[in-house]
């Protein structure tokens, strides 16, 4: 087991803890946080302008003919994920601190990723294009929903979100990401033949992010709020939302619409997890405060955790016996 876990670390998750360590060190202040956060800022815009030069829309629409799959993956990720987000907030506001069950609201309105739910989709012989599809469409209209859904849920808990919110969400993450999907018949090509040095760029992008984010946390000195402790049960709490939604999209999937094993998978892997390249920059559109770095904690923790997790469960999906991979198999153990 230990051996599975460390084939699935990635170094880059190493990589922003160690962020995350030289900004409680060498936090940026004065002039220098100045510069970084217009740097982040133009990361930002960087990043989701990149997002529209990639995705295709015409994969994303041409795939919908499963609309039953992607209706399920859409509510999933957006009503399902949300759900449970306001029922853990009503059992571990006592035990976690509110910028932590700000964060777990946060991440459960976000989009599902594109990149590892294909990769885990195709490793356990799932439906690869579906899942394309799927992760497409959630990643676009992501862009939208996630706000309107953050409006909602964290109004109800405190925090408002203003019209300028709204503003600099349309400005920062909708118009780049139009930009790009403009301009993508002249450079999509160019973009995916840069593909690995584009994908530095974008990484190193959020690196960026998160170094403003927890600097801003240790100017304020905010990481005094929250302990091993406090670390300790978010995790617990993270490993059984989880837990929770991989169940679900499992019995939604085999049991109530009965799809064969290949779209059970998609909906398993689009439908339960949550992306952090989407998520990071649009944390720093909405949550401009000090208390950035604490939000965007159970969004790092929740990535590596699901990771982990699902790289096992795909390992299970694709060990189940050839015969079945065009029909229904057991369920693999979570």
């Amino acid at each position: 087991m230990l051996d599975r876990i460390g084939r699935v670390l990635d170094p880059y998750i190493l990589l922003m803890f160690a962020t995350v360590a030289l900004a409680a060190l060498f936090p940026a202040e004065g002039q220098g946080a100045v510069v970084a956060g217009v740097a982040a800022d133009a990361g930002i815009v960087f990043l989701f302008f990149l997002y529209g030069a990639r995705l295709s829309p015409r994969a994303a629409w041409d795939g919908l003919r499963q609309w039953r799959l992607h209706l399920a993956v859409l509510l999933s990720t957006f009503a399902l994920f949300p759900a449970l987000g306001l029922g853990l907030k009503a059992a571990a506001s006592a035990s976690l601190p509110p910028a932590l069950i700000t964060g777990v609201l946060f991440l459960c309105v976000l989009p599902s990723t594109v990149q590892s739910s294909i990769a885990f989709t195709s490793i356990a012989r799932g439906n690869v294009p579906a899942a394309l599809c799927a992760a497409t469409v959630s990643n676009m209209l992501g862009i939208v929903l996630t706000p309107v859904l953050a409006a909602w849920l964290l109004h109800t808990h405190g925090v408002q979100l203003s019209f300028g919110v709204f503003r600099d969400i349309v400005l920062q993450l909708l118009a780049p990401f139009l930009a790009g999907q403009l301009l993508r018949p002249w450079i999509g090509a160019g973009v995916l033949e840069h593909k690995r040095v584009l994908g530095f760029a974008d990484r190193g992008s959020i690196l960026l992010i998160i170094y403003v984010a927890f600097s801003k946390g240790m100017a304020e000195h905010i990481w005094r709020q929250i302990g091993p402790r406090d670390l300790a049960v978010l995790c617990l709490w993270l490993a059984a939302l989880l837990g929770v939604a991989l169940s679900l999209t499992w019995l939604i999937g085999r049991r109530i619409l009965r799809f064969s094993v290949e779209d059970e998978i998609v909906l398993q892997f689009c439908g339960s997890k949550k992306s952090l390249a989407s998520g990071l920059p649009m944390a720093s559109v909405l949550f401009a405060g000090p208390q950035l770095g604490l939000i965007v904690l159970p969004l790092m923790l929740f990535h590596q955790l699901q990771l982990i997790v699902c790289a096992v469960l795909a390992r299970r999906y694709a060990a189940r016996p050839e015969a079945a991979v065009m029909g229904t198999a057991p369920a693999p153990a979570v």
